[in-house]
């Protein structure tokens, strides 16, 4: 309530125009738009690192009914360039809620754009592939305008946005042993013991066992909330870090984290990690699994509209078990391209694609979906251990 009702205008590269009605800053912003079919979780999507240089779409009709939360965000800001939904909730309803979504990304300076037909975008993307985009809320653009400057936009394809994620100095995360404690709800009949921080319940955190290094490509804070809650003391180190300055570290485990953009333009990444994975174990996730695919000598692949969502289904091809899986990547490991002596472990049953591999000589392996969730089911929560497993295995 209370916000002004202005004119919005989505543009697309191919000429197709939608017209809204705007919410948040107002800004004209262009990228490529992709799309997201999770039910909850607009916060975390709106603060994850790998949407760096994206416009998001929700499948979802009604977003922000349970408002914003500080704790919920998966970084220090709101990465995505804009915002396209169906209906905006302007009355947050939720005891946890610090504000509105549109007061939020009015603070981030990030456009969104309501009472367009998320259906009829999303198919566009899904029959066309993904597009770039132009989100006009500031009046500065007509549609025409719009549609030249999607045209003008950078691609995605080739594009470094690690570097500007990144952190610019290496960190311990929680020293405290305070950010990674669990949340959980008060349940005086089992007893468990709990401890409280300004008014909300955590479980307390297991003593550290391994120390390792994680390389930040945009990692999302629950990743480093799950490494600490399965007993690793985590230091944080850039992107552009060499593997001899890890290395004198002499970490335990060496974690590859997620991030944004074309996994093929980081080969001063590429390199490093290549130097690493015969002499340390090493854990990879979403972009640092499709960056050791490349250390491997395999090569990756634009996909046509990219695995975004919180159900994607994944095969273990070990076991046989199907887990459903929390994504959100528009590029892939090529199967076909992969040396022999690395086995592919996971396979999306949507298309095939590898969604996990692994060394067959060294402690090396990695998955290309979220197993720490945020937004998403928790089925693949099992991977942190399996990297302790393997760590213990080594030693």
């Amino acid at each position: 309530m209370g916000r002004e009702r202005t004119r919005a205008i989505l543009a697309l590269e191919d000429g197709t125009v939608f017209e809204g009605i705007s919410f948040g800053a107002a800004v004209t912003q262009s990228g490529e738009i992709c799309f997201n079919t999770s039910m909850t979780g607009y916060q975390e999507i709106l603060t994850d690192p790998s949407y760096r240089g994206q416009m998001v779409t929700m499948t979802c009709p009604l977003i922000g009914n349970y408002g914003v939360s500080e704790v919920d965000a998966e970084s220090s800001a709101v990465h995505v360039r804009g915002l396209v939904i169906e209906e905006l909730c302007d009355i947050p309803s939720n005891w946890r809620s610090q504000q509105s979504l549109h007061d939020y990304l009015v603070e981030a300076n990030v456009p969104g754009i309501e009472g367009i037909d998320t259906r009829a975008l999303t198919k566009r993307l899904r029959v066309a592939g993904s597009m770039r985009a132009t989100l006009c809320t500031d009046g500065s653009l007509d549609g025409d305008g719009a549609v030249a400057a999607a045209k003008n936009a950078d691609p995605m394809a080739g594009s470094d946005f690690v570097k500007e994620v990144t952190t610019p100095d290496s960190y311990q995360w929680d020293p405290e042993s305070k950010l990674s404690r669990e949340w959980t709800l008060v349940n005086p009949t089992n007893g468990e013991k709990l401890e409280e921080l300004d008014g909300q319940m955590y479980r307390p955190l297991i003593d550290p066992k391994y120390r390792i290094v994680a390389y930040d490509f945009g990692i999302k804070h629950n990743i480093l909330r799950s490494l600490r809650q399965k007993g690793f003391e985590v230091e944080v180190v850039n992107s552009r870090t060499p593997a001899s300055e890890v290395l004198a570290r002499n970490p335990d485990g060496v974690f590859l984290s997620n991030g944004p953009g074309d996994p093929a333009a980081l080969d001063y990444i590429h390199g490093e990690v290549k130097q690493i994975i015969d002499k340390k174990p090493v854990f990879g996730i979403c972009l640092g699994h499709q960056v050791l695919a490349h250390a491997f000598g395999g090569s990756t692949f634009k996909l046509k509209f990219g695995h975004r969502g919180g159900n994607h289904p994944v095969k273990d091809l070990r076991s046989g078990k199907i887990a459903i899986t929390s994504q959100n990547h528009g590029f892939a490991a090529d199967g076909d391209a992969l040396p022999s002596h690395i086995e592919v472990t996971h396979i999306n049953l949507n298309d095939d694609t590898v969604e996990g591999m692994r060394h067959r000589d060294y402690p090396v392996f990695s998955v290309q979906y979220h197993p720490e969730a945020a937004p998403g089911p928790n089925d693949a929560s099992y991977f942190f251990e399996e990297f302790a497993n393997l760590i213990d295995q080594s030693r």
